[in-house]
């Protein structure tokens, strides 16, 4: 029996149908809104590539069901920012090349705007330890703290004005 949803994707009002009770919100995001920077890896919550936020929390929306988030704000990695207006992060992932194949990225970057949007000091412990839960393979990981630590700095510089 299909069921309709109105989620809040990237501030948009969105009405989606799903045949199935427990259609998982990545699902949604990727087939339904055509919105491909959350990524599909292992499909259990245990890499972090799906990772967006939900009501400002990082959460793998592979494991959320669509109906638990209905009414919730949800964020993906291409509601962050524009191309004119990039997020700190984007604009840190770029400037220090914080990455090399890409795919674990949009999930790196939604667990650290949780962090940024804490607005805490920028703590390498706190990076590293939440990403930890964020599996990459690539070896930028030094370059991906960096570029955390420094839009962390951004933001809150752009908070204090």
């Amino acid at each position: 029996m299909s069921t309709t949803h109105t989620l809040v994707v990237n501030g948009q009002s969105e009405r989606v149908t799903v045949d199935h009770y427990e259609t998982p919100l990545l699902y949604v995001l990727r087939d339904d809104l055509g919105l491909k920077g959350t990524r599909f890896g292992c499909g259990n919550g245990g890499c972090g590539a799906c990772t967006v936020l939900v009501d400002g929390h990082a959460q793998r929306s592979c494991e959320l069901p669509v109906w638990s988030v209905e009414g919730k704000s949800i964020t993906t990695v291409e509601g962050l920012g524009t191309l004119d207006r990039p997020h700190p992060l984007q604009r840190a992932f770029i400037e220090f090349q914080a990455g090399q194949c890409g795919y674990c990225l949009s999930g790196i970057i939604m667990t650290a705007a949780e962090l940024i949007g804490s607005g805490a000091e920028p703590a390498r412990e706190k990076i590293v330890a939440a990403l930890d839960a964020n599996l990459c393979r690539c070896g930028a990981h030094t370059r991906i703290v960096k570029a955390i630590e420094a839009a962390w700095r951004a933001s809150l510089a752009g908070a204090a004005r």
